[in-house]
């Protein structure tokens, strides 16, 4: 096993933890839900103007995103079905994309090195759901259902 894989290994184990721990306290800040339909085709423009120059207008993320870079910071990861977008419930997604990575984590007492800049102040909340919707209907029926489930678990566990 050469030191990059080793190094990649590491870097994912510690990213694991740091989302088991912000999903554990994400429940906590509204909204959690849409307040309305999302709207696909806004939703797609929107992921176009803001969110492709990083994570690909085909959603599938730069390269190496699960590697650092050398200033200590993840690449931006797919959100197709080849990345880990749909293992997290829609109110982390909501608060990562609304706060940015460093701040949403930050609320819960994770210091992470995020590259995920905050859009709060750029998009409207229905907005941010909009790209999350959009997003979330690329992906095939198994992993939409596993985000749904979770999803639905964490509006029990009190997140809305």
């Amino acid at each position: 096993m050469n030191r990059n894989t080793i190094l990649g290994g590491t870097a994912a184990l510690a990213i694991a933890g740091v989302f088991a721990i912000w999903y554990a306290g994400a429940g906590d800040t509204p909204p959690m839900a849409a307040a309305q339909p999302v709207d696909l085709a806004e939703g797609k423009a929107l992921y176009a103007e803001n969110c492709a120059a990083c994570h690909g207008a085909e959603l599938e993320g730069q390269p190496d995103w699960q590697s650092p870079g050398p200033d200590g910071v993840l690449p931006a990861p797919p959100h197709s079905a080849d990345g880990h977008t749909w293992h997290h419930p829609d109110n982390v997604l909501f608060q990562y994309t609304k706060l940015g990575g460093k701040a949403a984590l930050a609320d819960q007492g994770v210091d992470f090195a995020s590259g995920m800049p905050g859009f709060g102040n750029i998009l409207t909340d229905q907005q941010i759901w909009n790209i999350l919707g959009y997003i979330k209907s690329t992906w095939p029926d198994r992993e939409r259902a596993i985000q749904a489930d979770r999803s639905a678990q964490a509006r029990q566990q009190g997140g809305n």
